[in-house]
């Protein structure tokens, strides 16, 4: 991945970023605020949705990296536009049930993605329980090594924890997701013990042999989507944007290819370039009725 992500930002910085800014919600110009986590398959997809509202509607984009809560708030509340990164049903149910009758929810961009615990597969634990031998937790120093504290695969490890008899000994730590990506790579190449929130699509389990650990309790759930989220108002005001991110839709190979090479050196503006560039007729139908 690109060496150095920031680390997601707080609802306050998300507001000192609006500041002097109007309200989306009044704003009939060729500007538009997505909202998105720093997550890298979120990065893909905003760059790429950010590149195709740039070069083909003739959009001012702005990016807006927030928690996931504030994500959601934004939204809801108009100060962001739209997003391509809800977790759903199971990830981001809370801000759902919070926010879901003040956003437009397009549906899904993205199927067949999961999310769980993740280990190297020369580690020999194969499922939550394991972690419940003292030699498991010996090894990793009764440590997961985690996100954001905002994101939903957070609060589903802590329902984890509780559920399968791990809390008091276990620590998730709180993190980003390039920091844990990077501990990953430090353990994975020296071929030590480590346990992360994991998810896919991720280029990590393009350039690792990796495994997620069995949940036969179901606290992660089983496959989910990934959806694009609009402000309210936004197919009214902004039509041809509303339009674009309503049939915007592809796959974790599409989203991999982005992922890759962003994790191979590429900007997540050029990586999302080469990706639109190369793949004209899928944008020509994400883009059907927008003239």
């Amino acid at each position: 991945m690109n060496k150095k992500w920031g680390f997601t930002l707080s609802a306050i910085v998300l507001a000192a970023a609006m500041a002097g800014c109007s309200n989306s919600k009044t704003n009939d110009s060729k500007e538009i605020k997505l909202a998105y986590v720093a997550w890298d398959s979120e990065i893909a997809s905003t760059n790429v949705v950010k590149y195709v509202l740039e070069s083909k509607l003739d959009y001012s984009v702005e990016l807006l990296q927030v928690d996931a809560g504030p994500m959601w708030a934004g939204i809801a509340d108009g100060s962001a536009d739209a997003m391509v990164a809800a977790w759903l049903p199971t990830t981001h149910a809370s801000y759902l049930e919070k926010y879901g009758n003040d956003v437009d929810d397009l549906g899904p961009n993205l199927d067949g993605t999961k999310t769980g615990l993740v280990v190297p597969s020369y580690m020999e634990e194969s499922s939550i329980e394991d972690m419940n031998n003292e030699a498991t937790g010996k090894s990793v120093g009764y440590e997961i090594i985690g996100i954001e504290p905002g994101a939903g695969i957070m609060q589903s490890t802590d329902a984890a924890l509780k559920d399968y008899g791990l809390d008091g000994k276990w620590k998730l730590i709180e993190s980003s997701s390039a920091a844990m990506a990077t501990e990953l790579q430090k353990a994975y190449e020296a071929k030590k013990p480590i346990i992360v929130t994991g998810w896919t699509p991720h280029w990590m389990f393009a350039s690792m042999d990796l495994k997620y650990l069995e949940d036969p309790k179901g606290v992660y759930g089983g496959d989910e989507s990934i959806h694009t989220i609009a402000r309210k108002d936004l197919k009214s005001d902004k039509a041809d944007a509303y339009t674009f991110l309503d049939q915007f839709n592809w796959t974790p190979d599409d989203m991999a290819e982005v992922m890759v090479a962003i994790q191979d050196g590429k900007s997540p503006e050029d990586a999302a370039k080469a990706w639109v560039d190369s793949h004209t007729e899928q944008v020509d139908q994400w883009l059907d009725g927008t003239e």
